[in-house]
């Protein structure tokens, strides 16, 4: 089967790979629900086209924060991408530097950050708040001097969401796939199975800390100049607060579900985001991008891009890096085609299309 759309490349990736790494990339807290909910959410915006705009061509450049990137897309950080195929990371970074987007690379990837970062591409640093300052200001420090242009703090992560299909499972990591970042004794956790639990969530506990706040991101506020993003923000509350703290982008996710599974669809919870904001930082949205059109929806909603997730994933899983650069060039293509049938010649004209909730 020649893939023609992410699904496609999805159900692929579903056929080679064992169940418990598929239930490890697909699955998410609780009852699944707020997974369900991203897409349905997603589905319900519909736009109103324009026509007879004069233009056969679609620009779909664009700069999401300081990065200028072919559209208004970045690969969102997903930790141990070796579990998908053996070059992990450098696949995936080589994909998104051919499709000129940023590729964010997790605190948790399974290839050291220099190493991703020497692929070439734009890069972006995602930090999960480790124990201890000292060992943060590291991969900070670490992050500036690899050439990453922006930081990214995920913040809805104080402890690991129950998820039960890793429970079930009992999953563990082999033992040639590592948290690549981070030193060897909380690493040494994920890689130890015990039934009725998530090895990835007993490392997770012994590595974050949980009791991470606003001061500790007013500190780090002060230890960077990299442009600073906080991922997982839903309440327009915390988004007024990151601005005033000073940070230069906020996330609009819920995790792709795997965090709190009581959360709002992100997607319903962007026009609060923007409104609370009001154009003092950059906005991205993320948790269930699937197509171009989910792209063309979040622009059209406000929104500067779209962080794209378990899609690369699955292009990973499918094909190696040509998988994820074909789930890159699906998205780009289909955006394209749905900016040119709604109307839009570019990103900006895609901002003022009106949106309808059905």
């Amino acid at each position: 089967m020649i893939p023609l759309c992410i699904a496609d490349v999805a159900r692929l990736a579903g056929e080679r790979l064992p169940q418990g790494v598929r239930d490890f990339v697909d699955g998410g807290s609780g009852d699944e629900s707020t997974q369900a909910a991203n897409r349905t959410a997603l589905d319900r915006v519909r736009l109103l086209p324009r026509v007879l705009g004069g233009t056969g061509e679609a620009d779909t450049s664009t700069k999401l924060l300081a990065t200028t990137a072919g559209m208004p897309v970045a690969v969102a950080p997903m930790a141990y991408q070796r579990l998908l195929h053996a070059d992990g990371e450098l696949a995936a970074a080589r994909a998104a530097r051919d499709a000129q987007v940023p590729f964010i690379i997790s605190t948790l990837s399974s290839c050291t950050m220099e190493e991703i970062a020497s692929v070439g591409g734009p890069v972006w640093f995602q930090l999960y708040w480790v124990h201890g300052r000292d060992t943060v200001l590291d991969l900070v420090r670490r992050a500036e001097q690899a050439g990453c242009e922006a930081l990214v703090v995920t913040v809805d992560v104080p402890h690991m969401g129950r998820r039960l299909r890793d429970v079930r499972n009992g999953f563990s990591l082999p033992s040639d796939v590592v948290a690549a970042n981070l030193g060897p004794a909380p690493v040494s956790a994920a890689h130890t199975r015990q039934a009725g639990s998530s090895a990835v969530a007993t490392h997770t506990a012994l590595a974050f800390d949980p009791a991470v706040g606003w001061d500790d991101l007013a500190w780090l506020r002060g230890q960077t100049t990299l442009p600073l993003v906080l991922k997982g923000i839903l309440d327009p509350r915390d988004a007024e607060r990151a601005v005033d703290l000073g940070a230069d982008g906020v996330i609009v996710s819920n995790h792709g579900g795997r965090q709190f599974a009581a959360a709002v669809p992100s997607v319903t919870a962007l026009p609060e985001v923007l409104d609370a904001v009001g154009g003092r930082c950059s906005v991205l949205f993320d948790s269930g991008v699937r197509t171009g059109m989910d792209v063309l929806r979040a622009v059209a909603l406000g929104a500067d891009g779209v962080l794209c997730g378990r899609p690369v994933l699955w292009g990973l899983a499918a094909d190696g890096e040509a998988g994820a650069r074909l789930v890159l060039e699906l998205l780009h293509t289909e955006l394209r085609e749905a900016l040119l049938l709604s109307g839009c010649p570019d990103l900006a004209a895609a901002g003022e299309l009106r949106t309808v909730h059905v």
